[in-house]
């Protein structure tokens, strides 16, 4: 028997041994499985690391790492991302996007004629109800669902991770809203399958988003409140986190705020600002794009900027067609102030309808790129009197968080703690 005893122990002391050195000496396996964030207005892939244990969000397009989650059908192909953007406005008709608000849902005859109003593209219901989009490339008229342009930015996405891994790509992990029912779920999963990628697991964005904080890894019972402000949606979900467990209290929302409108509100002073200037109108498509571009770019600088300027090269102007002005981040945050303010008020109505009170909040998260916005900051931040979690970028947080979660079922070490989501108690609210 003691004989068994010692044979027993050496082997498991072996194998401790094997596989302390295969860690500390033999090159990292290279990740299994992806995490892909397709997002109404951005998307992203990326990896998790074993030994390491980090998460790169991989290099996607001309130095970013994030893409527009826009496509283009031209004479010359399909483009994606940035190029799909740079000639967005020479190609309205056949250039897609916010196709993640379509995935999956039904329609009737009234809802999308008015959804119809906000887009320059086609779109028409088939018998079911699903929408299609209406395209002519080439003279020939062509359709696609919004899970096939899905999987045009997954595809393209799936190609960036075999370029960086030099090795094929076949399994990922993917985020959906958490208000996504089971049919949104399966057409998103149906995305990825066209792309060539086996989905193994969807998981709610606000649970990605934890997962990218490392909530999931502490043990003691933690409410949370994620606040996902990003370029066409603002999300508020509350969830009780203990030790890997997630469970989502409750859920509201604006879906027609965020990045996109604070940037109209720039656009339209910039443009009228010009016009009187010189007093004329500005309709030279090229002229508009941009101004459009030029703005974004002041965005983003205002974030950690208090003044930046603003240089544009414009047909329309003739001799005067070099422009340069000075915007302030006090005149960006006087045009945006009541769209800044209607942030707080799906914190408030997620507060009313769990019944907590803003003490009770433990940790308060930021995803999305707009939540870098030191104004939106700073009305969150005074609202509960608490410091918030922001130490993960917050455009890359979902996609962080399903790397992880990728890695950990992908089995590379060290292993933590995998999300486990229960079902949803509560419906979305939407604050308009």
């Amino acid at each position: 028997m003691s004989s068994t005893f010692i044979i027993l122990g050496t082997s498991i002391l072996a194998v401790l041994l094997a596989g302390y050195f295969a860690q500390r000496y033999l090159p990292p396996p290279k990740p299994k499985i992806v995490g892909i964030d397709l997002g109404t207005t951005f998307s992203c892939v990326g990896v998790y690391h074993a030994v390491s244990g980090a998460v790169d969000i991989l290099e996607a397009q001309d130095g970013h790492q994030c893409i527009p989650s826009v496509v283009a059908f031209s004479e010359d192909g399909i483009v994606v991302g940035y190029k799909a953007v740079a000639q967005a406005e020479h190609n309205p008709k056949n250039t897609i996007y916010d196709a993640k608000r379509f995935i999956g849902k039904k329609y009737t005859t009234d809802e999308l004629a008015q959804a119809q109003k906000r887009y320059p593209f086609k779109l028409e219901a088939d018998e079911y109800g699903m929408v299609r989009y209406v395209m002519n490339v080439n003279k020939t008229e062509v359709r696609y669902t919004p899970e096939q342009i899905g999987s045009v930015i997954i595809k393209f996405l799936k190609n960036v991770a075999e370029k960086n891994l030099t090795a094929p790509v076949t399994k990922c992990v993917m985020s959906v809203p958490a208000e996504f029912d089971e049919m949104q779920r399966n057409y998103t999963k149906k995305a990825g399958s066209i792309a060539g990628l086996e989905v193994w697991r969807v998981i709610n964005e606000p649970t990605a988003a934890a997962l990218a904080y490392g909530l999931h890894t502490k043990p003691q019972l933690k409410t949370v409140l994620v606040v996902d402000l990003g370029g066409g949606t603002l999300d508020v979900s509350l969830l009780i986190v203990q030790g890997g467990m997630f469970l989502t209290q409750g859920m509201a929302g604006n879906n027609r705020l965020g990045g996109q409108d604070f940037n109209l509100r720039l656009y339209n002073y910039v443009k009228e600002l010009i016009e009187n200037k010189f007093n004329l109108n500005i309709s030279d498509r090229e002229d508009l794009q941009a101004i459009r571009l030029a703005v974004e770019e002041v965005k983003i600088n205002l974030t950690h900027q208090q003044s930046t300027p603003l240089k544009l090269y414009l047909h329309s102007l003739g001799k005067y067609s070099h422009i340069q002005e000075t915007i302030t981040r006090d005149k960006f945050e006087e045009l945006n102030k009541d769209l800044f303010l209607k942030v707080l008020e799906p914190i408030r109505t997620v507060l009313e309808a769990t019944h907590l009170e803003k003490d009770d909040i433990d940790e308060i998260v930021l995803v999305g790129g707009s939540t870098r916005i030191p104004k939106i900051r700073g009305l969150i931040r005074e609202f509960f009197n608490k410091d918030l979690n922001t130490h993960v970028d917050p455009e890359l947080a979902v996609a962080m968080g399903v790397s992880i979660q990728a890695g950990i079922i992908g089995g590379m070490w060290p292993l933590k703690v995998s999300a486990v989501e229960l079902p949803n108690r509560v419906v979305k609210i939407q604050v308009h």
